[in-house]
């Protein structure tokens, strides 16, 4: 009799293994694409995963669903290891009707979201879905939204990562929105709230579905995709690389790798990278590369507004969070993308209690009525709110230029930051000096017999007195002026200083950022 149940069992548990079956299988093998369970097998430590809720289907009998029933329902849940440190995943289940999301494929993401929390491990999302199961109508969108709420609830305690493999589209593209980070397949995975048929339809417009969700439109485009893998297996590597730096929950430090770097190593080459003329450009990433340990930065966001690059890397072990402005691009100055692309690593920093070093050279915020229109304002303040909310240790660095309402955003000393550090290239002052001679001598200039000459003059007298880090240090505004050499000790001591930093503010039920 027990072994009637056991061979029930075992057949039952192959079923579930099997998902869609064979066939489907092998039409997502067609497709150049991988099954749920062969990405969970990529992601994760060999023979670590623990499968939940394996044989859950679904209980919907209308439109012949009853006919239509597959253990699992359309997604894999469990939990394993990442060079060795746990996680919680889900994955969507192509072969089980296009991966689309029922009442219980709701119920078993929801269920994982919460004992990830319960135990402080991070979050993994595989996406491959065709969206909501039409059949099963509201209650396929009331489980959305009770993943979207798990997303917030789950936010700041735990890191949320997204890896989109294949389609998502409509609601469905909200959760991986609501995540920490977006890791797209280049050709493969495709996010859109609307499909090229309805844009076709309501706008007329003719859009391919790479172009109009395809992982390099979100990449450079809307900033959706924080990194774009060339195909799955880079997708999964990129996973386990950003792990290594960021801490399992935010009661946790992020891990401490022993580099073989020396925290004392000097670089005489450093001042070399930046040009004598203040408007010629420069690669930020030079620098940011010569600080660090082993020279390794992992960038994020690469793709998307590269005016401000933003990334992590190490100093002396320990993970850090970099904001940097990008001469290379638009001058380094500031604009909407850059805005939000900035503030929104800042406040990933701060949730997990990852110290962040900002190195500045910018000339102010982007100027016009493109920017102006499109609210500058707001999206800019998005900056100086991130900054000021931010208690993790904060150092500065200003390198080249440091002008108006780009200084202050860029982690000036009175938003909170602990410890400013300058060079002596750097060039602090409300307006660079060709503008505010223009526009303090205006009259002078009009009026002049040689005004060329006048102007001249002007503008180095202005430029001796305010493009200099010095008049800054005399208020205390600059902590030190550093030697460019010896960036990397000083920051390493710097960071060693503040490692206890503790900083309480006034209680509250949360803040108003000006979204």
């Amino acid at each position: 009799m027990h072994s009637e149940k056991i061979k029930n069992f075992l057949h039952k548990r192959r079923q579930a293994e099997q998902s869609g079956g064979e066939e489907r299988i092998q039409g997502q093998h067609d497709k150049g694409k991988l099954t749920a369970r062969e990405r969970i097998d990529l992601l994760l430590d060999e023979g670590s995963f623990t499968e939940i809720d394996a044989m859950t289907t679904h209980h919907y009998h209308e439109f012949d669903m009853q006919n239509k029933k597959f253990f699992g329902d359309g997604v894999v849940t469990g939990y394993g290891t990442i060079h060795g440190r746990q996680v919680f995943l889900f994955a969507y289940d192509f072969t089980v009707l296009g991966g689309t999301l029922s009442e219980m494929g709701a119920k078993k993401i929801t269920k994982i979201m919460e004992h990830a929390v319960k135990v402080g491990s991070p979050i993994i999302g595989i996406i491959d879905s065709g969206g909501a199961r039409i059949q099963e109508g509201i209650l396929s969108l009331d489980g959305f939204a009770s993943i979207f709420y798990h997303n917030q609830l789950a936010s700041g305690v735990v890191p949320q990562i997204t890896i989109s493999v294949g389609p998502s589209a409509g609601g469905a593209v909200y959760s991986p929105a609501m995540t920490d980070f977006v890791i797209m397949a280049d050709k493969i995975a495709t996010m859109f709230v609307t499909g090229p048929e309805v844009v076709k339809t309501v706008l007329g417009e003719e859009v391919s579905f790479d172009e109009l969700g395809g992982a390099m439109s979100h990449g450079r485009n809307s900033g959706v995709a924080h990194f774009v893998g060339k195909n799955e297996y880079q997708c999964m590597d990129i996973v386990k690389t950003l792990l290594s730096y960021i801490p399992q929950n935010s009661t946790e430090e992020a891990p401490i790798v022993e580099t073989g770097d020396d925290p004392n190593r000097l670089d005489n080459n450093l001042i070399n990278i930046i040009p004598e003329n203040p408007l010629q450009p420069y690669d930020m990433k030079e620098i940011i590369t010569s600080i660090v340990d082993n020279h390794v930065f992992f960038e994020i966001h690469e793709l998307f507004a590269p005016n401000v690059v933003v990334g992590f890397a190490r100093l002396h072990g320990k993970t850090i969070g970099i904001v940097a402005n990008q001469p290379m691009v638009l001058a380094g100055a500031l604009d909407i993308d850059s805005s939000n692309k900035a503030s929104r690593f800042i406040r990933f920093c701060d949730c997990y209690g990852i110290p962040i070093i900002t190195l500045v050279d910018t000339p102010g915020y982007m100027p016009g009525t493109q920017q102006e229109h499109a609210g500058i304002i707001r999206h800019g303040s998005k900056l100086l709110y991130a900054y000021c909310e931010a208690t993790v240790p904060k150092i500065t660095l200003i390198i080249g230029k440091a002008y108006g309402g780009a200084y202050i955003a860029m982690a000036s000393k009175n938003l909170g930051t602990d410890v400013n550090y300058a060079w002596p290239t750097a060039q602090i002052a409300v307006l660079g000096s060709e503008a505010a001679v223009r526009i303090m001598n205006r009259k002078e200039l009009d009026s002049a017999k040689d005004p060329t000459a006048l102007k001249k003059q002007l503008v180095d007298n202005f430029t001796e007195k305010f493009a200099n880090p010095y008049v800054a240090a005399s208020y205390g505004t600059i902590d030190s002026v550093i030697d460019p050499a010896e960036t990397r000790p000083s920051l390493i001591r710097a960071l060693d200083a503040l490692a206890n930093k503790r900083e309480r503010r006034i209680p509250r039920k949360h803040g108003n950022i000006n979204l």
